[in-house]
């Protein structure tokens, strides 16, 4: 029998679920980094904007003293 012509055995029930296992576990990685990331932007996003909003707020504070 050579090679080209063997055919795969389909997967026994214990490699089934293990692959099962591994995709969940990856799954599950997967959303942590992606909670992970999502806080950092949302973090950045709000100091950001903070930092916008003292800066506006001090620009029309300065108009005002001028007028």
């Amino acid at each position: 029998m050579d090679y080209e012509t063997r055919e795969k055995l389909p997967p026994t029930k214990q490699e089934r679920e293990a692959k099962k296992e591994q995709a969940r576990k990856d799954a599950e990685t997967a959303l942590v980094a992606r909670k992970k990331a999502d806080d950092a932007f949302r973090a950045n996003f709000e100091r950001l904007k903070a930092e916008r909003r003292a800066r506006e707020s001090r620009a029309r504070e300065a108009a005002e003293t001028k007028s």
